[in-house]
């Protein structure tokens, strides 16, 4: 039997949708995920691209233009040579340290209270949570006020006891510490929240039974909940290094890296380069550098919490 034109061409078409068909059936997974992909290449991959670039270059504006020129790594040599990156970067590990480990300590104490408390649970969670919904600007600035010599209310509770008052934000060896005090009031309830939400989502048939053998609940903490909880103290810890290493606003307002170098910390001082010196180059080294300081922690930790999980 012959077809006829019509019928023929009538033909084409059909096949040509179900080609076209079965194309986009076996890469449709590939389409829905292209706007994600292309978004992280214009938000993440490029400007990451430009920070590299401008790490290995010298960058002027000239007549409103950007004029490039490549430098390879003689940022690296600027870096080694500046007396203020090694401080920055001593400052910066003091810091991470000491607020990662006490406020991880403090939000675990804090979480293993409420989750035990069987009143005004939901006032408790309200009022830890306040800090961290509070703008750093804004906590910058109250903190400052508080700190003041003069009528600080910290320095006006002391003299109610009868002693003098210290000048927190301008004593060099009082300068550190009391920045990491206003980073525990603001950021112990971010570690409060991710652990409470672990110990919650813990399966309660496993504490009970240990009860139930006769297990002390210092015991049962000890090695039922900690062992259980270990994945969310690492993902939290992990997540806590990471601000606590770009930290700026709280320090640039309580004492603006001094005084001299006592807080001056390495997102700082490469705001420092940027904005002040007008060093675009260098202060993208920095930046980088910072970036590969992060990650190398963030590296450690991610194989810690596969270490946990078995």
């Amino acid at each position: 039997m012959q077809l006829t034109p019509n019928s023929s061409s009538a033909s084409k078409p059909v096949g040509l949708t179900n080609r076209l068909g079965g194309f986009i059936d076996r890469t449709f997974q590939y389409w829905t995920i292209a706007p994600l992909v292309i978004t992280l290449l214009l938000l993440v991959v490029y400007p990451i691209f430009q920070l590299v670039r401008m790490s290995v270059s010298e960058v002027d504006i000239v007549i409103g233009r950007a004029v490039w020129e490549f430098v390879g790594l003689k940022h690296l040599e600027t870096a080694l040579q500046d007396p203020v990156v090694p401080v920055a970067l001593k400052n910066t590990l003091v810091f991470v340290i000491a607020v990662v480990i006490i406020e991880t300590l403090l939000a675990l104490t804090i979480s293993i209270l409420v989750s035990r408390s069987k009143h005004l649970v939901g006032l408790y969670r309200t009022v830890l949570l306040i800090p961290l919904l509070v703008p750093p600007i804004a906590i910058g600035t109250m903190w400052r006020l508080m700190y003041d010599y003069n009528y600080g209310f910290i320095n006006q509770v002391l003299a109610v006891f009868g002693s003098a008052g210290l000048t927190w934000t301008a004593d060099p060896k009082l300068a550190m510490p009391s920045v990491i005090v206003v980073d525990l009031w603001h950021w112990t309830s971010f570690m409060f929240l991710i652990i409470l939400a672990g110990l919650e989502s813990l399966p309660q048939e496993v504490n009970e039974a240990a009860r139930v053998d006769g297990a002390t609940e210092s015991q049962i903490l000890r090695f039922i909940t900690l062992p259980l909880l270990r994945p969310t103290l690492v993902t939290a810890i992990m997540l806590r290094t990471i601000f606590a290493f770009k930290v700026f606003d709280e320090i640039f307002l309580l004492t603006g890296g001094g005084p001299g170098t006592a807080t001056e910390v390495i997102s700082l001082y490469i705001y420092d380069v940027f904005s002040g010196q007008f060093r675009l180059g260098y202060a993208s080294f920095l930046a980088l550098g910072l970036a590969l300081i992060i990650s190398i922690f963030v590296i450690f930790y991610r194989r810690l919490g596969r270490r946990a999980q078995l």
